[in-house]
């Protein structure tokens, strides 16, 4: 149980959850490190369950709470056997249709004949809607069992991959010509389209937590997943928990390569929009963003990609198959979900679920190396659309640059109640953004406006020199001498010895206000006051 400092600091942000002799579930993020260090901190995290466990079953023996005793239901063997006889050989053809299409409307014509077959055979009886609940069960057991089976045994999946084989990979960079960067992935039917926008530093998020800490986050990624991706109607709303959840999890995949900000000031944002969903299309949309930051000239470290591995246990818990990029009924039917995300160096971010009691670190391990040589694999498809970040950023995109001032002019450059950041925001159209540290984002879309935005801030800003001279402004006439403005709202005094080498009587007889004069710094005064002289 770290703190937060260490979880801040670490190159690890590892749960894990389990019983006393296998794992799980598994939230990971991980700062691009190699798969034999995130096997290790599995195993460091699987034996400190066992000292969790422990108490707890310490904690239930003081309390020698009788058990309940659970009654199971009764299976009905006959109806088992009437519909294992009836779908076994539709299923059989149905669950290895290459096409997913034909796939799901084969399993929907072989349910509704079993639906037509099984109220048929219970009419009379009276008994026909509960022998239906009851088989639409076994019909699904029937597809688990058909699809473990040619697994273990022959090692036939639904489309007829080897276990450890990818889907027909494609990637695609610069599909959206005004967007700031795009990048379309394809691994099978599941394609993922993600949009990058970069925006001024001013637009990072400001987030809020349960400590009523307030921070701020500079890169997001959003994932959509309309109804269409999967041939459905329905209405696009707000997003969702599995929207929300597989977003972050690519969000955290991703994180690790995107640029600081000293480097990259923008505040960057993603959005992955599944066209179409046939499996891992969270795995998808970290493949389809590394592309759309690349294409938008971010500098990532190096792009990251991602696989959804599964596996098949026999009943017995004997025999199993790890399988590489899982789709539809390998998903739905097969005992584990591991998501691994990565670089070509290592792994940045891991989620496991599964059907079964749990599987051992051996078994992850596995896994792991298996997703490795895969994820290698998409990487070099997607660079074959693109080897590394364009050196330019898109002309749509708007340009930020930095500039540094001592943090004491900050209010210079703010002005009172804002009114001189205003003013410069007003005239050149550019954005400001100022850290508290001196640092100042300039954004803009018009070079023009940058440099005249810089240009005002570094006369704010300038730290006046003796014998720095400036072309400057009469503001105001004394009986002693005039102001001179020689720098936006900074004034100095010339005294009326300074005016002019001759003897002048009083500034206005030589001076008018408004005048343009050119003068030099004679010195600083131990107020500050900035004293300034027209002779040569």
């Amino acid at each position: 149980n770290p703190t937060y400092q260490e979880r801040t600091i670490s190159d690890f942000d590892i749960v894990i959850a389990g019983p006393s002799e296998k794992i799980n579930m598994i939230e990971a993020g991980v700062r691009i490190v190699p798969e034999k260090d995130v096997v290790s901190a599995m195993q460091h995290g699987f034996e400190g369950l066992q000292s969790l466990l422990k108490i707890q079953n310490e904690i239930a023996k003081d309390f020698k709470t009788p058990k309940k005793s659970l009654v199971t239901k009764v299976r009905d063997d006959a109806l088992v056997k009437i519909v294992r006889d009836y779908v076994s050989e539709k299923l059989e053809k149905v669950l290895y249709t290459p096409h997913k299409h034909e796939y799901v409307e084969g399993l929907r014509k072989t349910q509704e004949e079993l639906t037509g077959h099984i109220t048929e055979l219970f009419t009379e009886t009276g008994e026909s809607a509960k022998k239906l609940s009851e088989a639409l069960g076994f019909f699904e057991e029937q597809i688990d069992q058909i699809v473990h089976r040619n697994i273990l045994e022959h090692g036939k999946r639904p489309d007829g991959r080897k276990v450890d084989e990818l889907r027909t990979l494609g990637a695609e960079v610069g599909i959206l010509p005004h967007s700031h960067g795009s990048g379309l992935f394809n691994r099978g039917s599941t394609q993922a389209l993600s949009i990058l926008t970069l925006a001024s530093p001013g637009m990072e998020q400001w987030i809020e937590t349960m400590e009523l800490d307030l921070t701020k986050k500079r890169f997001m990624h959003h994932y959509v997943f309309p109804p269409f991706s999967t041939g459905e109607v329905g209405r696009l709303g707000m997003p969702g928990r599995r929207e929300i959840g597989h977003g972050a999890l690519a969000e955290r995949a991703l994180l690790p390569i995107i640029p600081a900000k000293e480097s990259f000031p923008y505040t960057i944002r993603v959005v992955s929009e599944l066209l179409s969903s046939n499996g891992s299309t969270s795995m998808a949309s970290v493949c389809g963003a590394s592309l759309a930051l690349m294409d938008g000239g971010v500098p990532i470290k190096t792009p990251a990609a991602g696989i959804a591995m599964g596996l098949m246990f026999s009943a017995e818990g004997e025999k199993y198959k790890i399988l590489t990029d899982i789709q539809g009924p390998e998903d739905h039917h097969g005992d584990m979900d591991l998501k691994v995300a990565g670089t070509s160096e290592g792994i940045t971010a891991l989620q496991m679920d599964v059907k079964i009691e749990g599987v051992t670190v051996k078994i992850l391990e596995e896994a792991i190396a298996q997703a490795r040589k895969a994820r290698l694999q998409i990487l070099d498809v997607m660079k074959s659309a693109l080897t590394e970040p364009r050196a330019e950023l898109s002309k749509y995109a708007p340009r930020v640059t930095t500039i540094q001032i001592n943090p004491d002019k900050i209010r210079t450059v703010i002005g009172p109640q804002g009114k001189m950041i205003n003013e410069i925001i007003d005239k050149t159209g550019v954005e400001i953004d100022i850290e508290q540290d001196g640092s100042v984002f300039i954004t803009s879309d018009k070079p023009e406006g940058m440099e005249e935005a810089i240009r005002i801030i570094n006369e704010l800003t300038y730290e006046t020199k003796p014998d720095d001279e400036f072309e400057g402004k009469v503001t105001r006439l004394l009986d002693f001498g005039a102001m001179v403005e020689y720098m936006p709202g900074k004034e100095g005094l010339v005294h009326v010895s300074e005016i002019s080498s001759e003897r002048i009587g009083k500034p206005s007889d030589v001076l008018r206000l408004g005048q343009d004069v050119h003068v030099r710094v004679k010195n600083i005064d131990d107020y500050g006051r900035i004293n300034l002289t027209m002779r040569k």
